[in-house]
């Protein structure tokens, strides 16, 4: 194992290292996603791409891995400059474009795992999930909850995100919490803060994003990093309908 991981010894061994070194991944999104993207590299991810077309704003620093010196750049070239500036060897490819229906199936081609954090305004994100699927690719799908984060994994042979879909809705980002939430309480473990928050959110009048904290971002990145470990090094995960949900709101 390089000196560069060498304190990851015990927790992965020298050929699960080098198998996430190998491993490719792509990044459907850099908002949440260039915190991922960070948190993969540390571990060891070295082959990451990452397709964006926004810039980055002021509003992104509440929670994104920019800085003000990045206002109103690409995201995705400052986010290639921030990881290669960690691991100047690392593969760090980027596209400055928005992922659509006539382009997205030339970028998913030759990753092993997908990260869809893609924006709900467009029928693209479920279009991602279903080539995925269609080409054997997992897609994890985080969700960044303020004091919490949701994530769910959506594998080539499992359901997708639509098997929750009502009739003359879309789905989008909130229907996902709301269906956790109701699992949760289904099984008797209820987080009533996230209903509290959905509800407020439904209230505010016009066409607002979700509120989101750094707290969420960087739990999600944590989240998502290990799941793609495990997917990398053939260990157990749970995929949707199943979800992973960490908080420390009902302590």
């Amino acid at each position: 194992m390089e000196s560069r991981y060498d304190r990851n010894r015990i927790y992965l061994s020298n050929q699960e290292q080098e198998i996430i070194k190998q491993c490719p991944i792509l990044l459907g999104g850099s908002g949440i996603g260039s915190v991922i993207a960070e948190c993969a590299l540390r571990l060891g991810f070295e082959n990451i791409t990452i397709v964006d077309g926004d810039q980055v704003e002021t509003s992104n620093l509440n929670r994104q891995n920019y800085t003000e010196d990045d206002i109103s750049e690409d995201k995705v070239s400052a986010i290639q400059r921030r990881l290669k500036s960690i691991n100047k060897n690392a593969t760090i490819e980027v596209h400055n474009c928005f992922l659509t229906a006539e382009n997205v199936a030339d970028f998913i081609d030759g990753h092993e795992i997908a990260i869809n954090a893609l924006d709900f305004s467009s029928e693209v994100p479920l279009l991602f999930d279903e080539i995925c699927q269609q080409k054997g690719i997992p897609v994890l799908h985080p969700y960044n909850l303020g004091w919490g984060g949701l994530l769910t994994i959506i594998s080539p042979k499992g359901l997708s995100l639509t098997s929750i879909e009502k009739p003359q809705e879309t789905f989008n980002e909130v229907k996902m919490v709301e269906y956790a939430s109701n699992y949760l309480k289904f099984w008797r473990t209820p987080h009533h803060w996230i209903d509290e928050v959905i509800e407020k959110y439904k209230k505010e009048k016009g066409s607002l994003p979700p509120p989101q904290l750094s707290i969420a971002s960087w739990t999600v990145a944590a989240m998502c990093t290990h799941i793609m470990f495990n997917i990398a090094t053939d260990k157990h995960i749970k995929t949707f309908p199943e979800f992973y949900l960490s908080t420390l709101m009902n302590d």
